[in-house]
């Protein structure tokens, strides 16, 4: 498949490398307080947010566009919507953890994420349905080329011109998010995508470091939901 916009190498190539760690993705059997998820940064109206911004209960993910772990998470979390979201009392955020060590092009595509949901409709609501549309597309094709970026954006329904446009530029323009999104899940202890923290009301943030089974998702935020009543 052949884009109609391609996106030259050169504006791929690029980012922040942060050298010596090696990043794994290990589930840990049940989730752990860990001592500094109170440093997760508090979510706002400019995060990517699915389902009830106001939900007793969310669940902020820090993936990675070129992990196949984040993509089989991904798959999981929205089944997680789909049922135990249903009636808003669950919501998910999605935060760039773009692992530029071991993912050439992790940040290629965190960047492409984001100008979907920058360029992707008229209002907050439009850009935000387009970054998770994008977001989706991204994973069910896993891994994309980055030459391919221009046919996914197509495809998802955005503009290629004021997709590609944004593109190159995104390095000046969306780096600051990105680079901030992946420094406050180094800052809490991330070793690996995905990694995530459950935000419930009342209670401490609790972290799941990994890519944990639907099962045990539903588990944790069945409990939450029952302590609440």
């Amino acid at each position: 498949m052949k884009s109609s916009y391609a996106i030259p190498a050169a504006i791929i190539i690029g980012g922040i490398i942060v050298a010596g760690a090696v990043y794994v993705s290990v589930p840990h059997i049940a989730p752990t307080k860990a001592q500094n998820a109170a440093l997760v940064r508090p979510v706002s109206s400019s995060d990517h947010i699915f389902g009830n911004p106001a939900a007793p209960i969310v669940i902020i993910e820090y993936c990675d566009f070129e992990s196949a772990y984040c993509a089989n998470f991904h798959q999981t979390l929205q089944q997680v919507i789909a049922n135990e979201g249903v009636d808003g009392q669950v919501a998910w955020v999605f935060r760039e953890f773009p692992l530029t060590e071991i993912h050439p092009n992790a940040l290629a595509l965190a960047r492409a994420a984001e100008c979907a949901g920058t360029v992707g409709g008229s209002d907050t609501t439009a850009n935000n349905d387009a970054f998770w549309n994008f977001a989706n597309a991204l994973f069910a094709n896993e891994p994309v080329d980055p030459s391919l970026l221009g046919t996914e954006a197509s495809a998802a329904g955005l503009s290629g011109t004021t997709f590609a446009n944004c593109y190159a530029t995104a390095s000046s323009t969306l780096d600051v998010r990105i680079m901030a999104d992946r420094q406050n899940a180094l800052d809490m202890g991330a070793t690996g995508t995905p990694f995530s923290v459950i935000l419930v009301n009342g209670k401490n943030p609790v972290v799941m470091d990994g890519a944990y089974s639907y099962g045990a998702v539903k588990q944790i935020i069945d409990q939450d939901l029952a302590e609440m009543n």
